[in-house]
């Protein structure tokens, strides 16, 4: 039995990989089994969205970071303007980034948000408003983590373009120079 695997198939942060399903798992799983097994809506709504919280907390501050190499926030100016704030790796940084543990990231983050849809339909289909708001809540905070990653993806993408294009401007520029200095 051969134990050593090429560098690309295994997860490169798999500590990281586990709690990023966890609390997802760990909130669906307790707002499903909370329903079926308890009465007392309190303890269900009360446990259920903090876990969807810490789950968001653990998206947006430790796992994005960790895993697909960005982080993103929202600040609110004097005028009261919400402002979207990116981070993410250089270019190289992220092209070293393990592709198994991004793929994590992005199914587990569109799942889900699948998941709390569907719980949310069933709740609406059974006349369950009180449970629907809690689906509401979970699923506001899955988007809020979707919405924030893509946006910071997008804005990546546009940086690194906007640096490869400085680069190769800078390169053919200086080309150009150096073959009229010649002359």
């Amino acid at each position: 039995m051969d134990l050593s695997q090429p560098a690309g198939e295994n997860y490169a942060n798999p500590k990281t990989c586990f709690f990023h399903v966890l609390f997802k798992a760990a909130a669906l799983a307790f707002y499903i089994l909370l329903a079926l097994f308890i009465d007392n809506f309190v303890i269900i709504f009360v446990v259920t969205v903090i876990l969807a919280a810490l789950d968001f907390w653990v998206v947006k501050n430790v796992t994005g970071r960790i895993l697909v190499g960005l982080r993103w926030w929202n600040e609110v100016n004097e005028e009261g303007e919400s402002l979207w704030k990116f981070e993410c790796l250089d270019q190289e940084s992220l092209a070293r980034m393990n592709k198994k543990d991004s793929l994590l990231f992005w199914w587990a983050l569109y799942l889900n948000a699948v998941a709390w849809v569907f719980l949310g339909f069933f709740s609406v289909i059974r006349f369950e408003p009180d449970y629907a708001l809690v689906v509401g809540l979970c699923l506001s905070l899955s988007i809020a983590n979707i919405i924030g990653f893509m946006k910071c993806q997008k804005d990546a993408k546009k940086r690194i373009q906007a640096f490869a294009s400085r680069t190769i401007a800078s390169h053919v520029s200086s080309t150009i120079q150096s073959a009229f200095s010649v002359v």
